[in-house]
């Protein structure tokens, strides 16, 4: 799975679908699943932000784990899954193991703010002992918090660590994790997956030559863990497969891409409500999942989480303008089919 991974895929942050109620609706959650595979998507990640960091620490982040897994394998070929994994070095490290039981077979361990960074490094050797590792840089604004260039480097060095999240949604960090990869020696064995989603398609043709002590070594993005691609995943693989004959030097893939670019953030700033500090940003997912059939609603664990005022506005304005990103015709053919 390390050489798939490496490869470069397209890894949708899987949602949670609630009912009414607000439990586990497992008909949907299970089509969701179903959807990301047949549109093409190389792995997925479950327990992550998308998925409502409010699930750990709950009886129900073993089933939600579970249920993905089990509906991959309903499928012949390869699906690289990956675990959120979050909190003190204990609890990351007694999900990393829930997680491998399951059977995935990666960990995205997410940032806690309440360890300083020699103790998220150790936390990380700790979860690496149990699975591999994807670090995950995440904004401030859902959770995360700066990270030293160094603290990069030092990560990159743990043997475990397979690759680095970067969404800290700042291009300054980004190259923060980008010059650490380097710096640790480690660009040809760390994939490096994009997570800025309001810079998609701009990160994933863009060949990042990094200078550090003298040597320039090149470094890319080779796919996307992104909360966006829990949406339009049959459009998303394509644009990655475009993005990949980009890197090798078609230059009208490059200009098609680029033209895409700013319509892709300006619908990601709709969806993930940037006006209002991404507040809304989990229920605007849930809005385009239940525009397409395969949500109920926008239900989230917490009542209070619902879209910010003029976000549907927003995103009726971008559904309307960008009917190009959608994927409406593959998910209404097949939506039948995953809800059986």
């Amino acid at each position: 799975m390390r050489d798939l991974f490496r490869r470069g895929l397209v890894i949708p942050a899987h949602p949670l679908a609630l009912d009414a109620s607000r439990q586990l609706d497992e008909r949907r959650q299970r089509a969701l699943t179903r959807y990301y595979v047949e549109a093409g998507a190389g792995g997925l990640a479950v327990g992550v932000h998308t998925t409502q960091f409010a699930i750990h620490g709950t009886p129900l982040l073993a089933p939600v784990l579970e249920l993905a897994a089990t509906t991959a394998r309903e499928y012949s070929r390869s699906v690289v899954l990956v675990a959120g994994a979050t909190g003190p070095t204990a609890q990351a490290v007694a999900e990393a193991e829930l997680a491998r039981s399951l059977g995935y077979h990666m960990v995205l361990l997410s940032p806690y703010r309440e360890l300083s960074e020699d103790e998220l490094i150790e936390r990380a050797r700790a979860v690496g002992e149990v699975m591999p590792v994807i670090g995950f840089y995440l904004q401030p604004a859902v959770g995360g918090c700066p990270l030293s260039r160094n603290f990069w480097t030092r990560l990159a060095e743990i043997e475990a660590v397979v690759g680095i999240k970067v969404a800290p949604f700042d291009r300054y960090r980004t190259l923060d994790v980008l010059h650490g990869v380097v710096r640790a020696g480690r660009g040809d064995e760390v994939a490096l997956y994009t997570g800025n989603d309001d810079h998609i398609l701009a990160d994933l043709i863009t060949p990042h030559r990094v200078v550090v002590d003298g040597r320039e070594v090149e470094v890319e993005f080779v796919g996307g863990l992104l909360g966006q691609w829990a949406v339009w995943v049959h459009r998303a693989v394509q644009l990655l497969e475009e993005a990949r004959r980009a890197r090798e030097g078609d230059d009208q893939a490059v200009r098609r891409l680029l033209r895409l670019d700013g319509h892709l953030t300006d619908a990601n700033a709709a969806i993930f409500d940037s006006a209002n500090g991404f507040h809304g940003c989990i229920p605007g997912i849930h809005e385009v999942l239940r525009r397409q059939g395969l949500l109920e609603g926008r239900w989230c664990l917490d009542p209070v989480e619902e879209l910010s005022s003029g976000q549907l506005a927003e995103i009726d304005r971008i559904w309307d303008a960008y009917p190009g990103l959608r994927d409406d015709e593959f998910v209404a053919e097949g939506l039948d089919r995953w809800l059986s």
